[in-house]
């Protein structure tokens, strides 16, 4: 048994090199051990003093003597720069693995021997340890960075609850959609639209009457965040004047409330385009302020349709909707 405290001498499993990493070859059943080039990504207990033929004797400044050491550089990098493994014992700031060395001196090219401090343990934080991404999911280089992504996506990313036309009732008396009857009613019903479109339609009344649905809300609904009803639509016909808006009304049906104790926190949505070309499909959003909205359990009643005084000459015609809301983090 012996101890060492500095430098240790190996034997050299390969040429090796000045100023490289080394560790431990594996299986190695030399006295004293075989060293070889530590790869990118990985660990060593040490960096080679000097040249030294394969099969001869190589001193190795021990990873954990204090002070700083010299290594060659894989690449350019700058001072300060946090250096890792790379390939055959030498260092770079390219993340992979974990981070192995800080640079006092900055490397101007590859193969330029500069003095680095190396850490003593392992970097125990995520941002100097590096994703390995084998199967190409991010682009990110550490953990850190990758743990930022994920929960920008899961924290920020929206959600959609579909509306479906199927379900929707009128708003008047809560019955079920029958097919679209063209003439002066005010009623919507359900229609195969030129044969390519399912739609629910109005005929270009003065009053139409609105359709109805309700929602419950979804575990992960974030309610700080506001909610943002989005509506397809399209006219028959290209009037100017006829720049039709939707009226949403909203009510919330909430535990331990009566369920009819909501004021409506809905409204107009903006205006199609009155002259786009005829069938032309349009997009109307409605947000529904976070201050209004609650999490689950509860639900929401959403009751639309064409705005009174908006549809004079074209009947219109709705394609889908669906609500847009942001997600918080379960924790249970």
């Amino acid at each position: 048994m012996s101890e060492n405290a500095g430098y240790r001498a190996f034997i050299a499993g390969t040429e090796l090199a000045v100023a490289r990493r080394v560790k431990i070859a594996a299986a190695s059943a030399t006295t004293p051990p075989t060293v070889v080039y530590a790869g990118a990504g990985e660990q060593h207990i040490g960096v080679t003093g000097h040249w030294a033929p394969s099969g001869t004797q190589v001193a190795v400044r021990l990873r954990t003597v204090s002070g700083s050491v010299e290594i060659e550089a894989a690449g350019a990098f700058v001072s300060g720069a946090l250096l890792y493994g790379a390939a055959n014992g030498t260092v770079d700031d390219v993340a992979l693995g974990s981070a192995l060395a800080q640079a006092i001196e900055a490397a101007g090219s590859a193969a330029a021997i500069v003095e680095v401090v190396e850490f003593g343990v392992l970097s125990t934080t995520a941002a100097t340890v590096s994703v390995a991404d084998a199967g190409g999911f991010t682009a990110a280089a550490t953990v850190e960075a990758a743990l930022a992504e994920i929960y920008q996506s899961a924290l920020t990313a929206k959600r959609m609850i579909p509306v479906r036309l199927g379900s929707l009732v009128l708003g008047s008396t809560g019955t079920p959609l029958a097919v679209f009857a063209d003439g002066a009613s005010a009623t919507p019903g359900l229609q195969l639209t030129n044969s390519k479109a399912i739609t629910i339609r109005w005929n270009n009344h003065a009053t139409p009457t609105a359709v109805a649905t309700s929602i419950p809300m979804p575990l992960d609904l974030d309610d700080t965040k506001a909610v943002v009803c989005h509506f397809l639509v399209s006219k028959t016909g290209a009037t100017l004047a006829d720049a039709t808006t939707l009226t949403v009304a909203a009510y919330e049906q909430t535990v331990g409330a009566l369920h009819d104790a909501d004021t409506n926190f809905g409204g107009a949505t903006g205006a199609v385009t009155g002259d786009a070309t005829a069938k032309t499909v349009a997009e109307l959003t409605r947000t529904l302020a976070a201050a209004d909205i609650s999490a689950a359990p509860s639900t929401l009643t959403l009751l639309f349709g064409p705005t009174a005084g908006t549809l004079g000459t074209d009947d219109f015609l709705l394609h889908g909707a669906w609500l847009e809301y942001s997600a918080k983090l379960l924790t249970a």
